[in-house]
Formats: C-alpha cells, structure tokens, sequence
C-alpha cells in the first residue's frame, strides 16, 4: 500500500487550511477533492469574517479574490404584504483590515488550492474517497475505488454530513432539528447597478438578512448579499419544519416567492441567474458536535460539526479555516512525538477550547432553542411592520394621537405571557 504522511478529504476551506499549515513541513500532504476543483462544490451564503482569521493566517489577504468589504447591515422583518427595513453604517466597518468580506466560494477556493500547492502541498481533485482503513482500532489510511493509500494521520474535511466521522466511530446520529437547507441563485447585475440600488461605495458591500413572512411559518430566513458584479440571494430552512409542513412543497418555489416580492424584485431587476447551489447548514451548534479526533484521524469544518447560527450573524467559514489551522498545528507536533494516537491528537480539541471557536459555541449554545420559537417567524415580523404600517398610513379619516393608540396595541401585542417567556429564553444569549 502506498503510505504518505497526511491525507486531507475534503479541499474546501477547512482542508485546504490544514494543507497550508502543512506545506513547508518537510511532510508529504495529500487533500484529495471529489469535485472538478475546490470550489466547484463548495456552497456559502456569502460571507466571511476576517479578523478572526488573521492571527492564524495573516499572510494570504492581499491577494485573496474576496467580493466587497461589507459597511452596511441591513435587517428586514418581513410581514405577509409589508416590511420593515433596519439599516445599519458604521465607519468601523469601512477601516482596514476591514471586518467581512462577501465571498464566491468557487472563485476564493480556486485560488487558495492553487495557493496550497505554489507552497509544496498536493491538491488532487476528482479523487472521491469511499472509505477509511482502520487497523487494530486506529486509522491507517483511506480508500478510493480499487486504490489503497495510507497515512500516519487523516484528516476528515468532508462536510456536514462527513461519512469519515461516522466511519470513525465519532459522530452520534444526526437529527433533523440540528440542521437546516441553504439554497441560493447568483444573479449577475453589474457593479454600478449594484452600487446605486444598493447605496454603495466602490468596492463596498452590504449584508442584508430577512425574517419573518418569506419562510411561511418555517425556522429560518433569506439573505442577500452584494458581490462585485452579482448579487447572492437565498434562504435557509430548518429541515424538522420543512419535514413537518403541510401540505408539502417544493423548496425552491420558497425562493421563487420571495423574489416576486416587491422588496427584492425591485433589487434585483435586471439580472441574470448564473448559479443555483443548495448546502445543509449545521444549526445544532455545540450539541451536534461529534468527538473531533480518535487514533489516527481528526475532524475539522463541517466535519466537526463547527457551525453556529448567532441569529443576526452565522459563522462557518472562519470556524473551518481556522480549525484546519489548529489540526495542522496538532499533527506538527504528534510528528515530533512520532505518534498519532489519541492521546497524541487529544491536543487539537484543547487547541479548539482556547480557540474563539469553541469559546463564541459556548456562549451561545442556545440559540437553537430561540430559533426553534415559531412567533419569531411569525407573531414578530408582522407585529413590526404592521405597527409602521398604521403610523404611516393617511386616509380620509382624521388622524388618531400616535402614542395612545399604539401603545395600546404594543402592550396588547408584547405584554403578556408569551412574550415573557420569549423575554427570559432570549437572555440566554
């Protein structure tokens, strides 16, 4: 059997993390990639969170094919024939090193494998891995078709849905509430035209999230985000109340819905839909987290289970990039020791702990149980905007005094048990 030292499965962006760290390490570094390249089956919603990253990866920025920087938040409560829209500008958005980027996975990735292999790693893509070799209880290898490849350490970067981890014995069965389905078009509309709908500068970017009537009672919400010459629109719904919907429907008639709403139609006007990509996205935070190592293997990205829904931000990509960091640390050292045991690995999941990643996990370990709160896709968004609504509407009756009527209906609508509940359940976070 051919031996190497390190193999990767997966080159997104966690595997191709850990191939970078590993490059110049004297180790010879497989990341074998199932699609036509890294990137080619890599799904994002658009967005990714620089500063985090930058202490583990400093180097690489400058020439990263990122989108726009984003200055502008925007946050939209959708009720079912109105809306109301929140905007956000900070000028610490619009300072270097700018916070966030949006981001094209198929571009960024392409680069960054390329990037992985000018240091001295190997990116091999079409090479689809079908199974681990375990030997005596410790991983010793992969397969691929009739092909047989050892290694001292293998690296899991095979998604959210990862068969290494099962295989490993370090995953626990998945349930439906700890994921949901992100499915999104890229539509291209060129820069100017984005600029001026979008209120922009050059080269700057907004984020806009929606919540409320679009999902049709359903966990979950949309977002767009602007690229440099497109535009990534999308949703995202959590698979236990797609399961539980009825009368059921198909999901992309959800997308093709919001977009006949006149608060999108009229943003995207003109385009042209190049992309359609659908992705699960890890909602269960640190309860669907599986052990993230055993004898011979580690666990990194989606594979470990590293995402997490902060209800007005979600955070993924950093996790990955900088988990696959963290294992490729781990796997320098348990070379110098020459033993990947797990007990010689059980260093990575200490890494993790010290890490911002498992730290921001805990802290917000439960947010699930808002999410799954169904008036927060519901009863809110409509409260909101119907309360705009009626204190901007002019007719031929005489005008009601603002203050008295609508508080009235604020303490009919917010005052009671209900919201209480929610009240208590939201200072959880």
């Amino acid at each position: 059997m051919e031996k190497v030292d390190v193999i990767i499965v997966g080159g997104g962006l966690a595997g191709l993390s850990c191939a970078y760290e590993l490059a110049d390490s004297g180790m010879t570094v497989l990341a074998l990639e199932r699609g036509d390249f890294s990137g080619s089956k890599n799904v994002t919603g658009g967005r990714i969170y620089l500063r985090p990253i930058l202490p583990y990866l400093p180097g690489i920025w400058k020439e990263a094919p990122l989108e726009r920087h984003v200055t502008k938040e925007v946050f939209t409560a959708m009720g079912k024939t109105n809306s109301t829209t929140f905007e956000f500008y900070s000028d610490r958005f619009n300072q270097t090193p700018y916070p966030s980027y949006t981001i094209l996975r198929a571009k960024f990735d392409r680069w960054f494998a390329d990037l992985v292999t000018e240091k001295g790693g190997f990116v091999i893509p079409q090479k689809t891995v079908d199974d681990l070799i375990i030997e005596d209880g410790k991983v010793i290898g992969v397969k691929s078709g009739d092909e047989e490849i050892g290694a001292d350490c293998v690296v899991a970067a095979d998604g959210i849905l990862s068969f290494l981890a099962e295989k490993a014995g370090l995953r626990k069965p998945f349930q439906p509430q700890h994921f949901a389905l992100g499915f999104k078009e890229v539509i291209r509309l060129d820069s100017k035209t984005i600029e001026d709908r979008f209120r922009l500068g050059e080269d700057e970017g907004a984020a806009q999230l929606f919540f409320g009537s679009l999902t049709q009672g359903m966990m979950g919400g949309g977002f767009l985000y602007t690229n440099k010459d497109s535009l990534s629109l999308g949703l995202v719904v959590g698979l236990h109340s797609l399961n539980l919907k009825e009368p059921r429907e198909e999901v992309y008639k959800l997308l093709d819905t919001f977009k006949e709403r006149p608060e999108i139609r009229n943003l995207v006007r003109g385009g042209e839909v190049i992309e359609y990509s659908a992705h699960l996205v890890a909602e269960g935070g640190i309860h669907q987290m599986p052990k993230p190592y055993t004898d011979g293997i580690l666990l990194v990205g989606d594979a470990a289970g590293l995402g997490l829904n902060m209800l007005f931000t979600v955070r993924g990509m950093e996790y990955a990039m900088v988990s696959g960091i963290l294992a490729g640390r781990t796997i320098k050292k348990a070379r110098g020791r020459n033993d990947f045991s797990a007990s010689s690995l059980a260093e990575y999941e200490k890494l993790l702990n010290d890490s911002f990643i498992l730290k921001e996990m805990k802290t917000f370990q439960n947010t699930l149980s808002i999410l799954e709160n169904k008036r927060l896709f519901t009863k809110y968004p409509q409260v909101i905007s119907d309360l705009f609504e009626n204190v901007m509407w002019v007719d031929e009756n005489p005008k009601e005094a603002i203050y008295k009527t609508k508080m009235a209906e604020l303490k009919k609508e917010f005052l009671n048990f209900e919201t209480l509940k929610d009240w208590l359940l939201f200072r959880k976070i």
